[in-house]
């Protein structure tokens, strides 16, 4: 059954509970974490410090949903370095943030940091599925132990030039072949494959998927552009895709509480317009 989140960096400047307070109010049923949130590296968050997040979201009658964004606001990190040290950092960093979404209580990551993963000078697209893969075959494994799916993000060429396409993202995935290692589906994103809808693509891609994520093109909210959401969750549900839609924007110029009232209007209301013609 899809359940609805939200992305909590939208809410800048709030106190978690303030937060979580809204939320729950609205209707969603969890809460989407970006780690630069809660401190500038996970790793500086204490177990302590997490049981307080993890308790003042649940107590708020909400579920962690995991973390994204996840090297934001990071230097250091790269996935596809040529260098061994920089991706065995990586790695070790990746790691930490799944003890942390653990903690926490989330189930999932989403990978897609754009800039920590273009080509560098140099390094050929082969090569860098190569850096990529050692990576990820050191990660995925450990995070599955803390029932937790890294879910890797395809991204527009306006972002990056490294896993641009579902189908590009899904070969790599399925190379390793860990059922902890996931696709990540974006309407944003997807929207920018070229010759391909985004109904389209979930009916393709999405039973697999581990993660998706609603905002429209305008980089607003679902019901506050041009996207017509009702397609896009109605093949959802026909797809088979049973695990959470969380709402990610990047114009937060209309407020907080708007986009996400809003968001969550246009959701749940084409939702359950899928479920009822099912």
């Amino acid at each position: 059954m899809i359940k609805l989140g939200i992305c909590n960096e939208l809410f800048d400047g709030w106190d978690l509970a303030d937060v979580c307070r809204v939320v729950k109010a609205l209707g969603y049923d969890g809460l989407e974490i970006a780690p630069f949130t809660l401190a500038p590296l996970i790793t500086d968050l204490s177990r302590e410090e997490r049981r307080e997040v993890r308790a003042t979201i649940e107590d708020a009658g909400l579920a962690t949903i995991g973390l994204h964004w996840l090297l934001a606001k990071t230097e250091g990190f790269y996935l596809t370095s040529p260098d061994r040290a920089v991706r065995d950092r990586t790695a070790d960093y990746l790691i930490a943030l799944g003890e942390a979404t653990r903690d926490l209580g989330g189930s999932l990551m989403v990978l897609g940091s754009p800039k920590q993963r273009d080509l560098l000078p140099g390094v050929s697209y082969d090569q860098a599925v190569g850096y990529a893969l050692e990576v990820f075959r050191k990660v995925v494994p450990v995070l599955g132990s803390y029932g937790v799916d890294l879910c890797l993000e395809p991204l527009a060429p306006s972002e990056t030039n490294f896993l641009n396409t579902c189908r590009q993202a899904t070969d790599l995935i399925e190379t390793l072949g860990d059922p902890h290692f996931k696709l990540h589906m974006d309407v944003k994103a997807q929207s920018g494959e070229t010759g391909q809808t985004v109904p389209a693509l979930i009916r393709r891609f999405a039973r697999t998927a581990g993660h998706f994520h609603a905002q429209d093109t305008n980089l607003r909210g679902p019901g506050m552009g041009n996207v017509d959401f009702g397609p896009i969750l109605k093949t959802l549900v026909e797809s088979g895709y049973g695990r959470w839609v969380s709402v990610e924007v990047f114009d937060f110029s209309p407020g907080a509480e708007v986009t996400a009232a809003q968001s969550f209007a246009c959701l749940s209301r084409e939702l359950a317009n899928a479920l009822a013609s099912t």
